[in-house]
């Protein structure tokens, strides 16, 4: 998708910019397929327990079918939709047998295709099949780390993961993050760049537009008094301090990943 610029009516109006949704086909989703989202971002028990978030707009959730467990049954793409929980775009699949499902929208991936989730499922946008069976090269998305799990790697707008080698039981992934990482060959994974790749450059233009997703102000520690925040007080611009600290006065930036992780004998190469 094109992004699109305004005229400067408004002050608000002079930096937006929004996606086109030229690739969207239809507007309103499935009913079969969605839910109320309550909204009681973070919070927990009605406690603010993560600052900054709440007052989004309404919105309902959409169910992804991220296994993609139905298969060896062809399916047509009826829409592509827009979805507000996820920057990608998702597509809604008729099968073959009647039943519906969304997927998430791949760069290509247009109404009237038809894609399948199989094991020798031919390599194209939108086709589903284990790890194993790409050739070297591919690039795919929406990656399962445990097999049958549902995929949980390279999930975002825009982005994908490259298939580097095959060793044994497992494969060589090059992440978005550029993390090369084993994964197990019976692993499915998605083919194709997931699409809506403009993301990215969409500038809201105004406070209110993050309201509208749930963002609330941010305020920096330093702003604030010593008794709000371990960074407040002072005359004038003070700075910190002291090394940043959370307002609870716990270090704010420390390495989070335990040493001695199970999973690290899985990552070849570090992320940059």
């Amino acid at each position: 998708m094109q992004l699109k610029q305004y005229k400067p009516t408004t002050p608000g109006q002079r930096f937006k910019s929004s996606l086109d949704f030229s690739e969207i086909s239809k507007t309103r989703p499935e009913k079969s397929l969605v839910s109320a989202l309550p909204r009681k971002s973070g919070r927990s028990k009605g406690k603010v327990t993560q600052k900054g978030r709440g007052g989004r707009h309404k919105r309902n959730i959409r169910f992804v079918d991220f296994k993609r467990d139905k298969r060896e049954i062809e399916a047509k793409v009826a829409a592509v939709e827009y979805d507000p929980n996820r920057t990608a775009n998702i597509a809604l699949l008729h099968y073959a047998d009647g039943e519906k499902r969304y997927i998430l929208s791949p760069e290509g991936l247009k109404v009237q295709d038809t894609i399948i989730a199989a094991e020798s499922a031919d390599v194209k946008a939108g086709n589903s099949m284990p790890l194993a069976k790409m050739p070297i090269g591919t690039i795919v998305h929406n990656v399962e780390l445990i097999p049958g799990a549902g995929g949980i790697l390279v999930r975002s707008a825009g982005t994908s993961a490259v298939v580097a080698a095959k060793e044994g039981d497992w494969v060589h992934l090059k992440l978005p993050s550029k993390e090369i990482r084993k994964v197990h060959k019976n692993c499915y994974a998605t083919i194709g760049q997931l699409g809506n790749l403009s993301w990215k450059s969409m500038t809201l233009g105004k406070a209110g537009r993050s309201r509208y997703f749930g963002k609330r102000p941010h305020v920096r520690g330093v702003a604030m008094d010593p008794d709000s925040h371990p960074h407040g007080g002072g005359e004038g611009k003070s700075g910190t301090g002291m090394n940043p600290k959370t307002p609870t006065g716990k270090p704010a930036f420390k390495k989070t990943r335990k040493k001695n992780k199970p999973s690290n004998k899985f990552i070849l190469q570090r992320r940059k």
